[in-house]
Order: structure tokens, then C-alpha cells, then sequence
């Protein structure tokens, strides 16, 4: 249902992708990691809990902080199979960290997760040296054998995929030799700044990265920015949403991350960026978001790898603009715990919006949205993006199998009624 204008300060919680590395090498680290802003989401938390079945003692003395007693990078041991539940960034990285070790390991996932293909990251792992076995298509349960030698490769990546990157480079920890990985387009690099905040020599640029084995991660104090793709549904929402001024607080800005920010600017966003510092390597921003009348775009290409998280809050940018959206070249979108384009195009379409869907994109006739009931796959980001579609619908929208919002973004429902927005939590027929 719709609310009233946005107009509010808003902390959105910790980024997720920073939380999964900072658990991970504050394991794999001689001494004691604090973490703080952690993200109290499902995959964070599993990831988290796969450390403690492996021996890690990991203390929560408080919401959204972490005490990680490091074990070293062999200090791990074998503790049954590991739940990553929905979480496919867990599930890649964690198949590079366990490919270095001397016992035999199983990563399994919920139904969504046992859906997503893991070949892209089973193939350089392979070529390393390590053993993996998977089900057909390269879908999990992944069995990943111990006790094999890894050797450093250099690596082209097929797709750009900060994942695979970040899975070559752990296994890369425990390689002989030196791990070099190439990409087709720079991707996000959260993995390289966390690895040089730990203390391990590591050479990166735009596209490249490159390190040795041989080293030793140190403990150290992260501090996790806000979420840049749970700031996304804000952002957008007080951007199509009349009377809006929303501040966000403390928002991550890696700019491998904000090409969302590029695109509603092109489109006639009003954002700002203010008090701009530093956190943990990581550049950080409040952003000002206001009201403005946005009208479609042709997306180039060359941003799509610096936003693919956030093309379902993008899609309910464009139905709302004046004019033509059109997005190509963002296949991944097929891959993610849904069929995005798919699940976003349907959706839309229920909603009144005309959406032509090709097999990289779509083409989005933005104008008005009306009410309706639409199934958001069990996808956390289609759930929010919906909700957000919300707020600008002539009549009631519903939003079916919301559970796994809480994967990535808990608490979504409460912030964004504080902000102003219309939104209610019912429960599913008996």
C-alpha cells in the first residue's frame, strides 16, 4: 500500500559482502578480529556458524558485533557438512577456502541455493589442484576433497564475477607459487582491500589482482559500512516517491558498487553525496536523496557489472520514469537466487507496466503502476523492489514469499515504515 513522502535519517545495516570476508579472515588470522556492524542477516550468520563447525570461536557480546578468535590458516578442522543456506557469496568463498585444506569437506544450501550453478567456480579451483564434485551443471551439494597441493594459476575470468575472483584468490592463500586473476570488467573488490587490511601482500588494480602464497593473515578491527544494495530500495524510493528527502547514513561507496547512482542520475536523480571519509579501506558517504521526475535511459553496458544486485530496484526506477528503460548485457541477472529478469519482468507486468524481456535485459515502458499480487520467487531483492513499487501504485500491491528478506536486509519492514513508507507484514494462509 502507499505511504507519504520519505523523510527521514536512515541507517541501513551492515554490507553483507564486507561481513562475509571480514568473518572468513578473521578466522583464517593469527589473533583476535572485532567486527563491528555486522550484518545480522541469515547468509552472514551462516557463514559465521560454517567457522564454528570447523573449531572457530566466534562471541556476538552484542547486536551487529563479532569477537573472531583466529585459527590460522590451518587451524581449521573438520566438522560435518556445512548449511550455507541461501547464501551464494558463503557457498564460492568458502569452495576456495576449503579447497586448501587436509580434510574432505560438504557445502550444501536450501532449495534456491541447490539451484545456482557453481561450475564457474568449481573450474579454476580445479585447475589449481583442488578436487570438487557437484551435482550436474555444477549445482550443489559440493564435495570438496582435502589434502590436495594447490599451485598459483593465472586466471582470465569468462565473466566478470567478484565471487570466482575472491574464491582464487583464498585458495590462493594456500597455493604455491603466485594467484593471478584477470577480468573482463573490473568487478567489486572487497576481497583485496579486507586481505591487504589483514596484512597479506597483495597487488590490485581495476581488472587484476595478484598475490603469493606463503604469508600470514593478522587480526585487525573492521568496521562494515551500510549496505550500498540495501540503501539501493531507499534510494530509489525517495527518488520516485513525491515530497521525498531521505539521508542515509554512512552508506559503503566502493566504487565497483555504485554504478545505480550513475544510472538514476542519468535518468535525473536528485543525489547527494555528503560528509565523505573512510572506513576500514573502504570509502564512505551519506547520501541525500530527494524527490525528482526521472525519465528512461538506454543502461550502457559498461556499468551493469558495478550494479547487478541492484537492477530489480532499478526496474521499479524505469516504471516509474517517463519513457523508455532499456537494459542489456546483464545475463548474471539469470543466475542470482532467482531468474531476476524474469521475476522482475512478471511482476512489473502484473502491476500494469509493459516489460519486454530478452535474454540479457529488458525494455521497460515506465509511466504508472497500478495494483496487483505478485510472487517475488522467494527472492529477497524482488521482495523489496515490489515493496518499493509500492509506494507509487494507484492501488494495493501484494508481495507473496517474503521470508527470505531476511537473508540479506532483516528489519526492512520497521525502517521503512519509519521512513514514511506503506507497508504491512501479513501472514500466509493456513
Amino acid at each position: 500500500m502507499a505511504g507519504g513522502p520519505l523523510r527521514a535519517e536512515v541507517c541501513v545495516p551492515g554490507d553483507k559482502s564486507v561481513s562475509h570476508r571480514a568473518v572468513m579472515l578473521g578466522a583464517l588470522a593469527e589473533g583476535t578480529t572485532r567486527i563491528h556492524g555486522f550484518l545480522e542477516g541469515e547468509d552472514t550468520r551462516a557463514t559465521a556458524r560454517a567457522f564454528q563447525q570447523m573449531g572457530v570461536r566466534i562471541e556476538a557480546p552484542a547486536a551487529s558485533e563479532r569477537v573472531v578468535h583466529g585459527v590460522g590458516l590451518h587451524g581449521l578442522h573438520p566438522g560435518g557438512p556445512i548449511d550455507c543456506g541461501n547464501a551464494g557469496t558463503g557457498m564460492r568463498l568458502l569452495a576456495g577456502v576449503l579447497a586448501g585444506q587436509a580434510f574432505d569437506s560438504s557445502l550444501t544450501g536450501d532449495a534456491s541455493l541447490s539451484a545456482r550453478p557453481m561450475a564457474r567456480v568449481i573450474e579454476p579451483l580445479q585447475r589449481m589442484g583442488a578436487r570438487i564434485d557437484a551435482r550436474e551443471g555444477g549445482r550443489p551439494p559440493l564435495r570438496v576433497h582435502g589434502g590436495q597441493p594447490l599451485r598459483g594459476i593465472e586466471y582470465a575470468l569468462p565473466v566478470a564475477s567478484a565471487q570466482v575472483k575472491s574464491a582464487v584468490l583464498l585458495a590462493g592463500l594456500y597455493a604455491s607459487g603466485t594467484t593471478r586473476v584477470r577480468e573482463p570488467h573490473p568487478t567489486r573488490d572487497y576481497t583485496e582491500r579486507m586481505l591487504a587490511a589483514f596484512g597479506w601482500p597483495i597487488d590490485f588494480s581495476p581488472g587484476c589482482a595478484t598475490l603469493a602464497g606463503g604469508h600470514v593473515l593478522h587480526a585487525t578491527e573492521v568496521h562494515v559500512p551500510a549496505d550500498f544494495s540495501s540503501a539501493a530500495f531507499f534510494i530509489v524510493a525517495a527518488s520516485i516517491v513525491p515530497g521525498s528527502e531521505l539521508r542515509l547514513r554512512a552508506v559503503g561507496m566502493n566504487p565497483r558498487r555504485t554504478g545505480l547512482l550513475r544510472a538514476l542520475r542519468a535518468m535525473g536523480a536528485d543525489i547527494v553525496e555528503d560528509n565523505p571519509r573512510s572506513t576500514g579501506g573502504e570509502p564512505v558517504v551519506d547520501l541525500v536523496v530527494r524527490h525528482a521526475p526521472l525519465a528512461g535511459i538506454e543502461v550502457p553496458e559498461a556499468w551493469v557489472p558495478d550494479m547487478i544486485d541492484e537492477f530489480p530496484a532499478l526496474f521499479v526506477a524505469a516504471a516509474a520514469a517517463r519513457g523508455r528503460t532499456v537494459v542489456r548485457g546483464a545475463a548474471e541477472l539469470r543466475v542470482k537466487e532467482s531468474d531476476r529478469i524474469a521475476a522482475m519482468s512478471r511482476g512489473l507486468r502484473a502491476l500494469g507496466v509493459r516489460v519486454d524481456e530478452a535474454p540479457d535485459g529488458a525494455v521497460i515502458e515506465g509511466g504508472s503502476i497500478r495494483g496487483g499480487v505478485v510472487d517475488s520467487r522467494g527472492d529477497h531483492r524482488i521482495a523489496m523492489s515490489f515493496a518499493v513499487a509500492a509506494q507509487v501504485a494507484s492501488e494495493q500491491v501484494v508481495v507473496g514469499d517474503v521470508e527470505n528478506v531476511a537473508t540479506s536486509f532483516p528489519g526492512f519492514v520497521a525502517l521503512a515504515t519509519g521512513a514514511g513508507m506503506g507497508l504491512r507484514a501479513v501472514s500466509p494462509p493456513a
